[in-house]
């Protein structure tokens, strides 16, 4: 034993100088969530990044949060109308938020202070932290106030790849055929689809959207904020079922966990 002592010390001292250093240097993998704010508003964090995805949170009666409660990063807007573009210059002038926008509608807000990155259909970016393309949104997009309308450009959806996962946010829209082309080119593991029908896609027609998109869930979003657009969303998540999909409906405030 007495041989052995000095090799024994040197182990010990070896392993308390640089264990800790390898298992500090061991790669931390910092949980991804979503969280449904209500009608098309999401947040998404990774830990570090939180984007916030039309954040219209005054004025609507299902938010689970206030404008000046919410510290985004980052503000994803998918058109100018104020179901929509809600609280973003709010909070972008508040907490320095960059806010990501269709072209036109980034310029206007930019004109107002606030910090913008202006894209269009089609176009992606990368963002530290991760990658954003635009697609497209059968919809509109305008400002109105009063008896004025200013134009905002085309709408649009976000497809978001973050920490290796991709989130598609369809944005306002109808059923179209290029979703085929989207789930295609992409693996999605979340597709947030409307379902509310009158100004965006009904259940019937986000069916067949969340068919041709094959995403591993798919949430539903844009529905009970307004007696005009009342819908069962269980029972939309029952018929993906029926379809061999998976759906999950999110309450207000209510988390959903993309990778822990």
């Amino acid at each position: 034993m007495g041989l052995l002592l000095p090799f024994y010390c040197c182990y010990l001292y070896l392993t308390s100088q640089y264990f800790p250093i390898i298992m500090w240097h061991k790669e931390v993998v910092i949980m991804l969530k979503l969280i449904f704010h209500g009608h098309a508003c999401f947040s998404i964090t990774d830990g570090t990044y939180n984007l916030i995805i039309d954040p219209f949170l005054k004025g609507n009666p299902l938010a689970d949060v206030q404008a000046q409660e919410v510290n985004p990063t980052h503000i994803l807007l998918t058109h100018g109308h104020a179901d929509h573009l809600g609280d973003a210059l709010e909070i972008a002038a508040r907490t320095a938020a960059l806010i990501i926008a269709p072209n036109e509608l980034a310029l206007y807000l930019g004109h107002k202070g606030v910090k913008t990155v202006a894209m269009h259909i089609g176009g992606s970016r990368r963002f530290p932290f991760g990658r954003i393309k635009l697609t497209p949104a059968w919809h509109s997009s305008a400002i109105i106030q009063g008896q004025e309308i200013i134009y905002t450009g085309a709408p649009c959806g976000y497809l978001i790849e973050i920490q290796d996962e991709t989130i598609y946010h369809a944005g306002d829209t109808g059923l179209f055929g290029d979703m085929q082309l989207i789930g295609a080119r992409s693996q999605l593991d979340l597709a947030l689809l409307p379902i509310g029908d009158n100004y965006v896609m009904g259940p019937e027609d986000a069916l067949i959207a969340a068919e041709m998109l094959g995403a591993k869930v798919t949430i539903p979003m844009h529905y009970d904020t307004f007696p005009l657009i009342e819908q069962d969303p269980y029972l939309f998540v029952d018929n993906l079922s029926k379809k061999g999909l998976k759906g999950q409906v999110l309450k207000p405030g209510q988390e959903y966990v993309i990778k822990d």
